[in-house]
């Protein structure tokens, strides 16, 4: 996955990818870069235009897991209260089935 990210970045930077390009960024991490995988991906992506590919890929947009957690919060909210209005009309009667005992 690295070193398609590598690809990736080096394409966003108008750089050529190439081994020793790729090899770079990977060593820039802090990673050893594997000689073969590089080898692969230079020249899987030389016959590819990588923009055109970008453009037909669809992106899908990120909800942020607050927001995520928010709607679910406020979901569980709106439960909470239903539930609670359930409890105080038992409660209100059963208080009137007593006052109708006593009077």
């Amino acid at each position: 996955m690295e070193y398609v990210y590598a690809a990736l970045l080096l394409h966003k930077l108008n750089k050529d990818i190439t081994e020793d390009n790729v090899k770079n960024v990977i060593k820039a991490t802090g990673a050893s870069p594997d000689e073969v995988k590089i080898k692969a991906l230079v020249a899987a992506l030389s016959e590819v235009n990588i923009e055109e590919s970008l453009k037909a890929t669809p992106m899908a947009m990120a909800v942020p897991a607050t927001a995520a957690a928010a709607d679910a919060g406020a979901a569980q909210a709106k439960d909470d209260k239903k539930e609670e209005k359930k409890d105080e009309k038992k409660e209100e009667e059963a208080l009137e089935g007593l006052s109708s005992l006593f009077g």
